[in-house]
């Protein structure tokens, strides 16, 4: 009896280990948005795409979004430079990239595609606050 009893406990605190390691990991998952820096490493991890992650950082100071949005099915994932307009770094990366700069954009931005036709790369600039504005929209 007292040998079962040990085995449940440690069962019961294995189980619950793991769920609580898993638990920020589910409401990540579940989540409509998160706005997060470089900083909030499990954030980071876990919504920034690769292209974002090796995008010259062209301030000092910067943050990350992610948004879900329902209606048209789609995850834009986006990085903000603060007090700056110069886009000229992150268009020569894109470029180098593959990625090739579109005649036309949905906003008023400058729109990438590259070989995936369901992602598009927005780079527009802001000016209250002065930021320059990074986007990565996935449709699915």
């Amino acid at each position: 009896m007292r040998k079962s009893f040990r085995v449940l406990t440690v069962a019961i605190v294995l189980i619950a280990s793991v769920f609580i390691w898993v638990w920020p990991y589910i409401i990540m998952q579940l989540s409509g948005s998160a706005h997060y820096t470089e900083q909030d490493k499990r954030e980071y991890e876990f919504y920034t795409p690769v292209l974002l992650k090796m995008m010259p950082r062209i301030t000092p100071q910067y943050d990350f979004d992610f948004v879900n949005i329902t209606g048209p099915a789609a995850h834009v994932y986006a990085i903000r430079f603060y007090d700056t307009h110069d886009t000229s770094k992150v268009d020569d990366y894109l470029s180098i990239k593959g990625y090739q700069k579109q005649q036309f954009c949905h906003i008023k931005a400058v729109c990438w595609k590259g070989i995936d036709a369901d992602e598009t790369i927005t780079v527009s600039t802001l000016n209250n606050p002065k930021v320059v504005l990074v986007s990565v929209i996935i449709n699915f």
